[in-house]
């Protein structure tokens, strides 16, 4: 498979090129997408890919046939080609998206009772930006060099206001050491300029070709991971048999602490200045709580790939309706989604796979099997079993994580005979949303049993 990764360099040297440049290149990008959007009928019945940029490029340049209509050579003089072709390629894409939700729009307002010019569901008509966010392209040798092996410098061609001229500009040293370490020998492709902080960067992206590991889940070793917000997250590795090696709670009190103390501030600038005072505050809070999603994402890849796990399992987590309590604002604030996302590309890229189980009563069950938990008032960590014996229920949860794949692993791909024998067995594991670790042990002494029977595959 295809593994594609993206690192920003930032540019030590600022200067009003740059400024100049975004202006000059998205001005370019939304004339080309008013002209497109207006002929876009007999660019559609253009049904190639490549002949459609063809006839698209054709009406840049200034001929008889549309010099009235569009004038791009005029509007934009001197522009590099391959930077045009870049805008060209963006607008069709705006387009084209565009003009598809316009028709699902259109097609699902037809749909609505009465023919309501409101849209599907209150919905409102899509609208086509032609003042977006387009970020310019530098393609290699003809809009950027880099500097030899060990420089930190490198060329760009920019827009000064009359001209596009080569700028030598210094690129930070650290994150370009990070590239000569980490992704030297690979080949980057063209980088693309952009701002974020008022600062300027250069990304680059690097494709990788991975090849994920094939074993029956009976060898596998799995990294069982139940994400929490008091923990952030609780890592087991686990085999078929049940057996758990190893164990890891993740968490990051020095991170949290700070974002409390932001969110704090948040709370004090609002209630004296009111809410639109507290944005500069916000956007620190939200780059902190993505700080620590990266943290807890390279945590669990690095614990996964030290103990040999072939795949990281962690809950479908899906929250949906209105969030209301005393924690709802650390329940919007938990990055679940972003942290498993970061954590599938780090996997990947090490040759680890990724899967998901249901997230239904892994942590109201008891691993072992005795029923539902009660959650100490005291610390919401804690649980004490119907057995009495009281454990951390986080470390419970991801045992049944860990057990739940197993069992579905190792049941789908017997027959069916040999799994209704198996499910009549240990009836537990036909209900996967009840599975926990102790019906796991079950049916891997059930399989046993199985396998040494007379006439047994």
């Amino acid at each position: 498979m295809q593994i594609t990764s993206s690192y920003s360099v930032e540019i030590r040297k600022q200067g009003l090129c740059f400024r100049k440049t975004f202006e000059a290149y998205r001005s370019a990008a939304a004339c080309l997408i008013t002209v497109f959007d207006s002929v876009w009928e007999e660019l559609e019945a253009v049904g190639n890919a490549k002949r459609r940029f063809n006839t698209a490029e054709h009406l840049v340049h200034s001929t008889k046939k549309n010099a009235a209509r569009f004038d791009f050579d005029r509007r934009f003089p001197k522009m590099p080609s391959y930077l045009r072709r870049a805008a060209i390629q963006f607008a069709l894409g705006a387009v084209s998206s565009y003009r598809t939700r316009l028709k699902a729009w259109e097609t699902a307002s037809r749909c609505e009772e009465g023919g309501r010019g409101s849209g599907p569901s209150g919905q409102g008509r899509p609208v086509l930006e032609s003042r977006n966010h387009a970020m310019p392209v530098f393609y290699h040798d003809v809009m950027y060099r880099a500097g030899g092996t060990g420089s930190d410098q490198a060329k760009l061609k920019l827009f000064d206001g009359r001209d596009w001229v080569w700028r030598e500009v210094r690129l930070k040293h650290t994150d370009m050491e990070y590239l000569r370490k980490h992704w030297c020998g690979k080949k980057a492709s063209a980088p693309v300029l952009e701002k974020r902080y008022g600062k300027y960067f250069l990304r680059f992206t690097y494709t990788e070709e991975i090849k994920l590991p094939e074993r029956p889940a009976g060898e596998q070793t799995v990294c069982a991971v139940d994400l929490g917000i008091n923990t952030d997250a609780v890592c087991s590795i686990m085999r078929s048999d049940g057996t758990v090696p190893a164990r890891k709670f993740i968490s990051f009190p020095g991170e949290k602490d700070h974002l409390k103390h932001v969110l704090g501030r948040i709370r004090r600038s609002q209630r004296e200045h009111g809410a639109a005072k507290a944005g500069g505050f916000w956007a620190y809070a939200v780059r902190l709580n993505e700080e620590l999603s990266k943290k807890t994402a390279a945590a669990i890849v690095s614990f996964a790939e030290g103990h040999g796990a072939d795949v990281i399992v962690f809950e479908y987590l899906e929250m949906k309706g209105k969030i209301r309590g005393s924690r709802k604002q650390r329940l919007h604030m938990w990055r679940k989604r972003d942290v498993q996302k970061r954590c599938t590309h780090l996997a990947h890229r090490k040759g680890i796979r990724v899967s998901r189980v249901c997230a239904w009563n892994t942590s109201a069950l008891a691993f072992d099997g005795s029923g539902k938990v009660e959650r100490s008032p005291e610390n919401h960590s804690l649980c004490r079993f119907n057995s009495g014996k009281q454990y951390n229920c986080d470390l419970s949860a991801s045992y049944n994580i860990g057990a739940r794949y197993y069992i579905r692993e190792l049941l789908k791909p017997l027959p069916e005979t040999a799994r209704s024998l198996l499910e009549a067995e240990v009836p537990a594991v036909k209900r996967r949303t009840s599975c926990v670790y102790a019906d796991l042990l079950r049916l891997h002494a059930a399989m046993r049993v199985s396998c040494r029977k007379p006439g047994a595959a």
